[in-house]
């Protein structure tokens, strides 16, 4: 039995809503990076999320790298998912590097966050504002002084397109 997408997203919008009853609190979600295409969709994915998280009333993680993963995956402009959520859902960012295989870009979070993401952050940084931004690394982890240098290049994108003052007030975290 096939299920069609707004179906899907009332399905998820009322299991979203009933864990934010139990937990008394609201969920952050985060869109994915994604490798294949469904075979029929009614909306992008952006859309999707965007519906979702204003009728479920929560909150998202905009993780930039994904973004960009999947869009170069599927060959859609990784702008038009930025411009397509809601701004004032957007609780976080991340940014992270991948592995380019040619054919497919993997979420691997294994390098330096790529010039074409930082670029992507800086768009989302200029339509967003100033929002919380944390770098993924969960492998190949250099040396303290990269890690440093690239979260001084966080700070210094979000500070000259988010228009703040002073690079130290961009919510920057390493983990």
């Amino acid at each position: 039995m096939a299920i069609d997408t707004e179906e899907a997203l009332r399905h998820v919008i009322a299991r979203v809503r009933e864990v934010q009853d139990t937990l008394e609190r609201r969920l952050v979600l985060e869109n994915v990076s994604s490798y294949i295409d469904y075979a029929s969709s009614e909306m992008s994915e952006w859309a999707f999320l965007s519906a979702l998280v204003e009728e479920a009333d929560c909150m998202l993680l905009l993780d930039v790298n994904n973004i960009y993963v999947s869009a170069m995956n599927h060959g859609y402009d990784p702008h038009a998912f930025v411009d397509g959520v809601p701004a004032h859902r957007v609780q976080q960012i991340h940014v992270a590097g991948h592995s380019n295989l040619g054919d497919v870009i993997i979420d691997t979070h294994d390098a330096a966050v790529p010039d074409a993401v930082f670029d992507l952050y800086a768009y989302a940084c200029q339509r967003l504002g100033l929002v919380s931004t944390m770098i993924e690394r969960d492998d190949a982890i250099p040396p303290l002084e990269e890690l440093i240098a690239e979260l001084d290049r966080v700070r210094a994108v979000a500070a000259r397109h988010a228009k703040v003052q002073e690079p130290e007030e961009a919510l920057a975290c390493l983990i």
